[in-house]
């Protein structure tokens, strides 16, 4: 699924619950409160869409990897000397 731009993405209010004291150092440090929560949903999402993918494809990761051990990789890097 493609990542929203997040300039033109629409916005749409939500009621969160935060920690008292979370929020109130962040208004202290003059933080935007909306934009960090949204950048740690995002990086959230991120991470669980990593996760999932390891998940699906794990079997493919494995045998690939055992493919690798006992054969070694098809082309050698140049970069690898």
């Amino acid at each position: 699924m493609p990542q929203a731009n997040t300039k033109t993405s629409k916005r749409r209010p939500v009621n969160l619950t935060i920690r008292e004291d979370v929020i109130k150092e962040a208004r202290a440090l003059g933080l935007n409160a909306s934009q960090a929560a949204e950048a740690g949903i995002a990086a959230a999402i991120k991470a669980a869409r990593q996760a999932q993918w390891i998940a699906d494809n794990s079997e493919a990761i494995n045998d690939h990897n055992a493919r690798v051990d006992k054969r070694g990789v098809l082309i050698e890097p140049s970069w690898a000397g």
